[in-house]
């Protein structure tokens, strides 16, 4: 049983790393700059390990349907991103990531662009990289494998101490802000936290983007005017148009 676990573990950790390393080499590739992704200071995205886990001990049993685990890939992943996105919220009273802008999305939160490559993340975990680092870890002796969970374990534990503490500061940092009323909050943010230090200034550059609720209906409130103000002008030309229409005829 003990053995398990620390398999277990190691892999979360493992697939942590890889999730970070993805992230990374995606905003690489988007910003032209490497940024340090994930609210944990450390390499890892704990939000993939958790996702690799559930595929390993929930879809195992699907090895042999691979469309049927491709489907069900796309549902538990999804199902974590959603919930992870809302416990966060409710926890930080911030919102992380925001998908609103993209269509086919659910409350922002999830998205078809993210949903199908959960799939085949699923189906390339399943089938090719977690029995390979199966044998890997088979390979490497019990009472290794517990020293470097251990010390890997107490890393994690540090890490999540240290990045809570920064994220309630910043989740208190937006709740002063936003008795101002102000559409100026994430810029406050920023500038505050820039001025901080080096992790705080590393939270916002990984979270560029993260609103508060109060920001996000702001922006929400800007956007529907901005929509409003195109169909006033819209409005404007077609009478202009119809006004001149009019005139013409009338010499005619």
């Amino acid at each position: 049983m003990l053995e398990k676990i620390i398999i277990y573990f190691l892999l979360f950790i493992i697939y942590s790393f890889i999730g970070w390393l993805m992230e990374v080499i995606c905003k690489l590739i988007e910003k032209h700059r490497f940024i340090n992704r994930g609210f944990l200071i450390g390499p890892i995205c704990p939000i993939y390990g958790r996702g690799a886990l559930l595929i390993i001990l929930l879809l195992n049993p699907y090895k042999a349907k691979p469309i049927l685990l491709f489907c069900m890939a796309i549902i538990i992943c999804s199902i974590l991103e959603y919930f992870t996105s809302y416990i966060m919220e409710v926890i930080f009273k911030t919102r992380w990531w925001d998908y609103s802008t993209k269509k086919f999305n659910i409350n922002g939160r999830i998205c078809l662009n993210t949903m199908l490559p959960f799939g085949i993340l699923g189906c390339v975990v399943t089938y090719i990289i977690n029995p390979f680092f199966i044998n890997i870890l088979s390979l490497i002796d019990l009472s290794i494998l517990k020293t470097i969970a251990l010390i890997l374990f107490t890393i994690y534990l540090i890490d999540n101490i240290l990045s809570f503490d920064i994220i309630f500061k910043l989740r208190n940092t937006i709740s002063n802000i936003e008795k101002d009323s102000t559409e100026e909050i994430s810029k406050k943010v920023r500038l505050i936290f820039q001025k901080r230090g080096g992790l705080y200034k590393r939270l916002v550059n990984a979270f560029p983007n993260m609103l508060s609720p109060k920001e996000r209906l702001i922006a929400l409130k800007n956007k529907v005017n901005k929509e409003i103000e195109k169909l006033d002008k819209l409005s404007k030309l077609s009478v202009k148009a119809k006004s001149k229409e009019t005139r013409r005829n009338r010499k005619g």
